[in-house]
């Protein structure tokens, strides 16, 4: 049987929130089979539990955001794509995510550092089997025309793949690779996704920071460019880091679901909002489809039953 993965141990992190600026403590706890993922407002008063789920997302600028319920007047956790790519690349079905503030800490600005606690706090296989959303038929949004086009769709697939393109007007992002494909089975995630680092324009920073955001970004959780460079000193983690960080986020955000996908996920431009409207289309048709197990390991996708292995 493939298996449900919780935390053995607990494990803890301080940083900085990337929006907010705010210092944000976060605890990982193991949590029971059939949980999910469940962050708690620890500083509220009493405790708020916010499930993650398709229908909790209350935001898509900028970052991923839930509240309960999805109301965006309650409370909330924002920027919860790049922990739930961690979750999502090392299996982890179940975790109670304590938070002090209403925004995940950015940390290095990838996933890697997440990665790294999960792993150090120890994965645990759990008696019960791990459920899967397989799609049936494939689904796809679209936004935009012309220059401003951005599309995703899901297609069948026995295994989990992402493809992402990105295409920006710019001379340095342009310079590095626009498209990559990656294979969620392959058991490369930490390798190849995980150290792809969140980016942004020298303009766009100047422009959100008015607006009261990126407020904890810096060049040591962020790739930040000119109209021409690079300005970070140690220069890129791999070659084609913003079309991988894309996929990273892409991964995250579909892990809203609540269940890992047995799909093709393809798309030309995507973001936040858009990862949200594409799982929100899937669910809305009960024929595109159906959530599975697998009794007999052997049935599942290559490197599905396996745990990843220790960095």
């Amino acid at each position: 049987m493939v298996k449900q993965r919780t935390l053995k141990s607990i494990t803890s992190a301080v940083g900085v929130g990337i929006h907010s600026g705010q210092k944000v403590e976060l605890t990982l706890r193991p949590a029971p089979v059939d949980t999910g993922i469940v962050f708690r407002r620890v500083d509220l008063c009493p405790p708020v539990d916010i499930p993650v789920g398709v229908m909790s997302v209350s935001d898509t600028r900028m970052a991923t955001t839930i509240s309960p319920g999805g109301d965006p007047g309650g409370p909330k956790v924002q920027t919860i794509e790049h922990l739930l790519s961690a979750c999502a690349g090392l299996g982890l079905d179940n975790l109670y995510v304590d938070i002090n503030a209403d925004e995940v800490p950015v940390l290095d600005g990838s996933a890697a550092s997440f990665v790294f606690l999960l792993q150090s706090a120890g994965i645990a296989l759990q008696d019960a089997p791990k459920r899967f959303l397989k799609v049936k038929k494939s689904v796809e949004v679209r936004q935009g025309e012309g220059k401003k086009l951005m599309w995703a769709k899901l297609e069948p697939h026995h295994g989990y793949t992402l493809s992402f393109e990105i295409e920006f007007d710019n001379p340095a992002v342009a310079a590095t690779g626009s498209r990559f494909v990656f294979d969620m089975g392959s058991g490369a995630y930490k390798k190849e996704i995980a150290r792809a680092r969140t980016f942004g324009m020298t303009a766009d920073i100047d422009l959100m920071r008015s607006r009261g955001l990126t407020l904890g970004g810096s060049m040591d959780n962020a790739i930040v460019v000119d109209d021409y460079k690079v300005l970070n000193a140690d220069g890129l983690r791999y070659d084609d880091e913003f079309v991988k960080h894309k996929i990273l986020d892409a991964i995250g955000d579909m892990h809203v679901a609540g269940m890992p996908l047995l799909a093709a996920y393809t798309s030309f431009k995507g973001g936040h909002a858009l990862n949200n409207k594409l799982l929100r289309a899937l669910l809305a048709d009960p024929e595109a489809y159906e959530i599975v197990s697998f009794d007999d390991e052997r049935a599942a996708p290559k490197g599905f039953a396996e745990l990843a292995p220790a960095w």
